[in-house]
């Protein structure tokens, strides 16, 4: 009898968490998307694994479900899983992709996997790994041999983790996305044939299909911009577009006079960058665009339904006709229905009652808000100036800086240093700063140099026998674009006074920030300085909660170890989420560097409400 028990108990749990799936079929025929043999109308919310605590990753795609979805479409990002070169990585924490997968079968949402190699996203060098750029030979999004190889085993890589995940094999994926964008930068690179183009786009196709992916594949673009990033043999979908009849002309064109019809990317909200407005879309249009896809039976993919975070040097960076880059914030909230916190929103609302006047499968009720805290002021009780600590380790010297890829540094700050034995005065000039830099000369603070402010001189006044000292941050690598080829970083061209090119004895130390900082006994704190702060707080009943950087001044911040992001005094970001899982009953560490350090901080606060479009601070 109690072996009967416990079979049935196992029924039961099987069928509630996905334990026992019957294997179905998706397939796309007779100009439509079916399941079973049946059409079916994709309604799929994206979110990204890789912003989201694994802790967190079921409450966020019932949140999918209670929204009416039924699949969610992710990005993979090859840098996320090279960790370096060569070194894989799909099991820990938020990089176990097929955890992610199996959670989404279970939770009942078919899924779709964007795998690139390039994602855009707004992530750090659109999901390329930095040190391809170290091959001189390699051309990256070309049809150039060496990059081609870097992306065969990247696919190889991850077509090993999922394909038994695949519908055709019991698993919930049902498409695959080859390639990403590809039509806006050709559109771009007109420099390049599209024949070459075409060759390039093709072979990523190919290497899909020949590591094992069985399942219908498609391309996403701007319907404009279909004849530049359609692939022969894969379905044409549309980013961006919400005329339904100019979708279906556009499809219909590149697809053999039929459907199947999709808005690959329908944008509920935007990105948002450092220094500018936070981007809102208004609830009433999203309701009524997606009520048309609904009558017009076109399939869509909301392009952000969860946006999440973009933890430690994860985000990227834009540029525009003003700004050489745009640096995207450390929230990728988007304005999504989903908050950055997996909050209901009011739009969150809004499309749930939408989707229940005209699917027929049932909606589960909206799950419980993971529990908000507010912590007791954070006491910062050890400082340590960040320059002193660079210097504590041997430097790497050259006659002219280096890039931090030349360093084989891919992230963070390295600081340029050298002695000047004979006094010289004028304006710097350093063009190629790329992105962020506090110029000190003998200790004392007498300049920033911005890239996205077009910043890249100061007046200068150097005594004899005195020290320059640069720090430099990478604020994140170009996403999208034609520019990403260029995205080295550091000091990436002469050094100048006046006209004069300052060579010979650099000093370059790397402070990568991969991990935190162990600061020394004793206090060192000087106003100007770049400034790590340190402090303990001990936690009752963990909950999420919001980090008030407002009064701060430029960083990033770690909790227990782990890097939660920038902040930045510019906004309009003037808060970061710390989520609830990643602290622990009882005592917790936080470090916090200030690049800028204008105002000696002794505490930390928290809210239990984010500040993501606070007024810029000039």
């Amino acid at each position: 009898m109690k072996k009967i028990f416990i079979a049935i108990v196992f029924i039961i749990l099987g069928t509630q968490y996905g334990i026992c799936q019957s294997k179905h079929t998706f397939e796309i025929a007779n100009g439509a998307f079916q399941y079973d043999g049946k059409p079916v109308q994709i309604h799929s919310g994206e979110m990204h694994f890789a912003r989201i605590p694994k802790e967190y990753w079921r409450q966020r795609l019932k949140m999918l479900r209670a929204m009416g979805m039924n699949t969610v479409a992710t990005y993979v990002f090859w840098n996320h899983h090279e960790t370096s070169p060569g070194v894989w990585d799909f099991k820990t924490g938020n990089r176990d992709i097929r955890e992610f997968i199996k959670i989404a079968q279970q939770e009942g949402l078919m899924v779709i996997l964007r795998p690139g190699p390039y994602a855009c996203a707004e992530w750090e060098f659109g999901g390329y790994p930095w040190w391809l750029q170290n091959d001189k030979d390699m051309v990256i999004r070309s049809k150039n041999q060496n990059f081609l190889d870097s992306c065969r085993v990247y696919i190889n890589q991850l077509v090993n983790q999922v394909k038994d995940l695949q519908i055709t094999h019991g698993g919930p994926v049902i498409m695959v996305q080859a390639e990403n964008e590809f039509g806006s930068y050709v559109a771009q690179r007109k420099d390049v044939p599209l024949a070459d183009h075409k060759v390039y786009s093709a072979a990523i196709k190919d290497m899909l299909i020949n590591a094992g992916i069985d399942v219908p594949l498609f391309t996403s673009d701007g319907d404009w911009l279909f004849e530049g990033g359609t692939i022969k043999g894969a379905l044409p979908t549309a980013n961006g577009e919400t005329d339904t009849k100019n979708l279906k002309k556009l499809v219909n064109q590149y697809n053999n006079g039929k459907g199947p019809y999709m808005a690959a990317e329908y944008y509920p909200g935007w990105l948002d960058h450092w220094g500018e407005k936070f981007e809102k879309v208004p609830e009433a249009s999203v309701v009524k665009e997606l009520e048309q896809f609904l009558k017009d039976t076109i399939s869509f993919n909301i392009y952000m339904a969860h946006g999440g975070t973009n933890f430690g040097f994860t985000s990227g960076a834009n540029y525009d006709k003003e700004h050489q880059i745009e640096p995207d914030i450390t929230s990728y909230d988007y304005d999504a229905p989903i908050s950055e916190a997996g909050w209901a929103t009011s739009k969150f609302m809004a499309i749930r009652n939408l989707m229940k006047k005209y699917v027929n499968y049932p909606i589960p009720e909206v799950p419980a808000q993971i529990p908000v805290v507010q912590l007791p002021p954070i006491k910062l009780t050890k400082t340590a100036d960040l320059l002193e600590m660079a210097k504590n380790q041997e430097p790497v010297l050259s006659d002219t800086p280096q890039t931090f890829e030349s360093l084989k540094q891919g992230h963070g700050y390295v600081l340029y240093s050298r002695k000047f034995t004979q006094p010289i005065s004028g304006t710097l000039h350093i063009e190629g700063i790329r992105d962020y830099a506090t110029i000190y000369v003998n200790g004392e603070k007498v300049g920033e140099l911005n890239r996205q402010a077009n910043t890249f001189t100061c007046p200068i006044d150097i005594p004899f026998n005195a020290r320059l000292d640069i720090l430099v941050e990478n604020l994140g690598r170009i996403n999208y674009g034609g520019e990403i080829i260029h995205n080295l970083k550091g000091i990436i061209s002469p050094v100048k006074i006046d006209d004069h090119e300052i060579t010979g004895n650099w000093q370059m130390y790397h402070l990568p920030m991969d991990k935190v900082p162990a600061l020394a006994a004793g206090n060192t704190n000087t106003t100007g300085h770049p400034t790590l702060y340190e402090g303990t707080f001990n936690v009752n009943n963990t909950g999420d909660t919001f980090l008030n950087m407002q009064g701060w001044g430029k960083g990033i911040v770690f909790v227990n170890g782990i890097n939660i992001g920038r902040y930045w005094k510019i906004g309009p970001q003037q808060t970061l989420y710390l989520p609830g899982c990643w602290l622990k009953k009882g005592m917790n560490s936080i470090v916090v560097l200030d690049q800028l350090n204008s105002t000696k901080q002794t505490e930390i606060s928290t809210v239990t409400v984010p500040a993501l479009d606070a007024v810029i601070a000039k």
